[in-house]
């Protein structure tokens, strides 16, 4: 099944503007079915296939002038060196929306296009579908936990896997064989329990040398392996915020799973009622809650400009959005319900910042439950609602 994706009229957009457009993503969410519903009358060639794959290395050339008119070429990353030559296309004849290129592996390709194709293509990141998108599918996740267990990959939703199998395949297929591609990884094994190790972290300020330790390795290779699972698009290093405070803040960035699914596979929760009662309920559902926006701005063809706050006293705000007019502090709740000491945190940052630049931030708690409201100057928004603020501003 074909969903409406929010970033096709930026994919639209960008492609009448310029000759190449690359769209990056984590494998499995859903690039290949845009594009080629964006761009019907393009031709198609992916480069998973070996024999491909060698058309492209061996006679680069030859390739491109199959498809003059336009292509989109899947999975561009696997022949890095066909970017030159369609650098050279595109200098002869500059005409918009040539070529649609998309790609998993984000370090790769992105160092790549980067090269060869600075000031001739767009790029856009395509992530899972956010919730407003998931509703699409006729059986999509109605509860807060059946939505965090199973996660947003659109396979799961279109072809009825159960969540859990889908996830154990996952990692065995894509994230350890696109791992291993990239760093000379000796033991596997060692890398699973990496991962789930992360996975208990979400939500938490990153210690690198204690993860390294846990896992067994050093702090060099846990730095290593975490920034290829990042540029995979599987793990987010949210920032701290620190501008122009004369405070003591954090200067270590916080952990996110992009997926809540993958997240509750990596833990072994077995079901949403067990994901109830987990310890880390809490931090699942701010990582979910981080992975919305950061989509939500994504799917908009704009840049992150996200960031948490924390001084060395433990006050914090889970997610900070900067806007030229007013920032936005956002604090997460789990629970159905809200208690007044759950602005506390919001209220004393928005005073600080507000002393700082002279600007009153706007304030918004995201919760686990089903009434939206205003309290003490808040905007207090039901989990179910998360995309009807405008987190694109």
């Amino acid at each position: 099944m074909v969903i409406e994706r929010n970033l096709r009229s930026s994919l639209e957009k960008l492609a009448s503007l310029y000759p190449v457009v690359t769209v990056t993503g984590p494998r499995q969410s859903g690039k290949t079915t845009l594009c080629r519903s964006c761009f019907p009358d393009l031709d198609y060639v992916s480069l998973e296939p070996l024999d491909r794959r060698e058309d492209a290395q061996e006679d680069p050339r030859g390739f491109l002038a199959e498809h003059s008119r336009g292509v989109i070429i899947d999975e561009v990353q696997h022949v890095p060196e066909l970017l030159s030559y369609i650098q050279a296309e595109v200098d002869e004849r500059r005409a918009p929306g040539r070529f649609i290129l998309t790609g998993s592996q984000h370090l790769g390709l992105l160092a790549s296009v980067t090269q060869s194709l600075a000031g001739r293509t767009a790029v856009l990141h395509l992530l899972p579908p956010t919730l407003d998108e998931l509703t699409s599918f006729p059986d999509a996740p109605k509860t807060l936990l059946d939505v965090l267990w199973t996660g947003a990959y659109p396979a799961i939703q279109d072809q009825s896997i159960p969540a859990d199998r889908w996830y154990r395949d996952y990692v065995t297929t894509y994230v350890q064989r696109d791992v291993s591609q990239v760093l000379e990884i000796g033991n596997l094994r060692t890398f699973g329990t990496f991962l789930r190790l992360c996975a208990g972290r979400t939500g938490q300020v990153l210690n690198l040398s204690s993860l390294g330790a846990d896992a067994g390795i050093s702090h060099n290779t846990a730095k290593s392996w975490l920034s290829v699972l990042e540029t995979g698009f599987l793990m987010h290093r949210l920032p701290p915020w620190h501008r122009n405070l004369k405070k003591r803040l954090t200067k270590t960035p916080k952990l996110h799973l992009f997926d809540s699914g993958l997240a509750c596979y990596l833990l072994r929760i077995r079901s949403p009622d067990e994901l109830r009662y987990h310890p880390l309920r809490g931090a699942i559902f701010e990582s979910w809650v981080v992975s919305e926006v950061l989509k939500a701005r994504y799917h908009q063809g704009l840049e992150e400009d996200t960031f948490f706050f924390r001084d060395h006293k433990g006050l914090e705000v889970d997610l900070v959005l900067e806007r030229g007019d007013a920032d936005v502090l956002v604090e997460v709740k789990s629970g159905a319900t809200v208690s007044s000491d759950a602005f506390n945190g919001l209220h004393r940052v928005d005073a600080l910042m507000t002393a700082s630049a002279g600007v009153a931030a706007q304030k918004v708690l995201v919760y686990g439950g089903t009434r939206r409201a205003r309290r003490h100057d808040v905007n207090v928004l039901p989990w179910s609602q998360v995309q009807d603020f405008d987190w694109a501003g």
